[in-house]
């Protein structure tokens, strides 16, 4: 697939899917507290994306059986709500969602502390959302793709902590997964240049720990090898000629 360039149209399209998509954040992030249920939170979501005439695009996506990703500590994503999984005082859980809105798809992901959590886990969430920030002062027209990649990957490793390898970003628009694939650290060629009106969805996924990652018996939930938490921010974001448009940020 190739990279696409949306159109004045499709962006204003785009715009509205990611705004939808970032009132869904709010209020997930709103009911997170001890004792909800991870099922609780994807009803929250699902049923705020349908209730606007959208359609979550992650549920039965390869068949991933819920619209929501509610990944719990050393989750790293696609964590499948469950009515048994119940958060607890000092948790950290990365809400990963997207809907469709009129044929275009919006993806974004938060991690949020349940309570009062660890230091450590504090700095986790700050760094790696700071991390995406870092990499997209280079997302900009004429800016080479994989500037965004070593940006992030530098930051969050200057601290020490595990870049996934495994899990990447990628291009957005009328499919949830586009061209290109966006690591989240160095990489050895530049990648392709950038131009306006490309629509990326840029995710660092962080460990506290390692890098290496493996799947459950799920066939879905990818957890941190040694078991350390992990955290995961993402914007569905728009290339222009200056600044970068953060779609999935509210007033951005």
């Amino acid at each position: 697939m190739a990279v696409s360039i949306k159109s004045q149209k499709e962006i204003e399209l785009m715009r509205e899917s990611c705004r939808l998509l970032s009132i869904v954040h709010d209020e997930m992030g709103k009911a997170i507290k001890p004792g909800i249920s991870t099922y609780e939170i994807n009803k929250i979501g699902e049923d705020m994306i349908k209730s606007f005439g959208c359609i979550p695009n992650f549920k039965n996506y390869n068949g991933f059986p819920a619209a929501i990703c509610v990944s719990v500590n050393e989750e790293v994503v696609h964590g499948i709500p469950s009515k048994k999984k119940i958060l607890k005082e000092g948790d950290i859980v990365s809400l990963d969602a997207g809907l469709i809105y009129k044929g275009y798809h919006s993806d974004a992901a938060r991690t949020h502390m349940v309570g009062e959590v660890s230091n450590e886990a504090k700095r986790l969430i700050e760094v790696t959302k700071q991390s995406f920030f870092e990499g997209i002062k280079f997302a900009k027209e004429g800016c080479h793709l994989h500037e965004i990649s070593a940006a992030i990957g530098e930051y969050a490793e200057s601290f020490g902590y595990g870049v996934v390898r495994d899990l990447v970003g990628h291009g957005i628009g009328t499919h949830l997964h586009e061209d290109p694939q966006i690591p989240n650290f160095k990489q050895r060629n530049r990648g392709i240049r950038l131009q306006a009106g490309m629509t990326l969805a840029i995710e660092p996924m962080i460990s506290a720990g390692t890098y290496e990652v493996e799947w459950l018996d799920d066939d879905w939930t990818v957890v941190t090898k040694d078991r350390s938490l992990a955290a995961h921010y993402e914007n569905t974001i728009l290339i222009t000629k200056g600044e970068p448009e953060i779609l999935t940020l509210r007033n951005s």
